[in-house]
């Protein structure tokens, strides 16, 4: 099985601390993080998400929003500028340590926020990756 992630989850992951919009979303975005921390791959997906899963059924869910989607494609480009390849919706991918440390190394600097401009936790993510990812729940093992 793989997990499917939407582009801009790849970013949030790098950061997450076991906080989130609800106790639901918590607990589900954490047994993904268990899952990725076995070595369970990753499907590139355009849309809503397995993190997405524990809101879609709320009234104010954003997951379909134009601005998410626009979120998406920024991330998804800086994400393939970076890591030098072109993901792809569908396209599955092994998150491997080395792959993870590079991430946080170009999200620290800056390199791959852009997808983060306007985003409600990027004060908290910016806090996290000047701390060294100190606590982040998404290991790099």
């Amino acid at each position: 099985m793989t997990v499917s992630i939407r582009p801009h989850h790849l970013l949030c992951m790098l950061t997450y601390l076991g906080k989130g919009y609800t106790p639901s979303f918590v607990q589900n975005y954490n047994v993904i993080i268990k899952r990725l921390n076995s070595g369970e791959a990753i499907t590139i997906v355009s849309g809503p998400d397995d993190i997405c899963q524990a809101m879609l059924n709320e009234d104010d869910c954003h997951c379909h929003n134009k601005s998410v989607l626009e979120r998406d494609a920024l991330a998804l480009a800086q994400i393939n500028n970076f890591l030098k390849r072109d993901l792809m919706p569908g396209e599955p991918i092994l998150l491997s340590a080395d792959n993870i440390a590079g991430l946080r190394k170009a999200f620290a600097s800056g390199e791959i926020r852009g997808a983060c401009a306007g985003c409600e936790w990027a004060e908290l993510c910016t806090s996290i990756a000047a701390k060294g990812f100190a606590g982040c729940l998404l290991s790099a093992r």
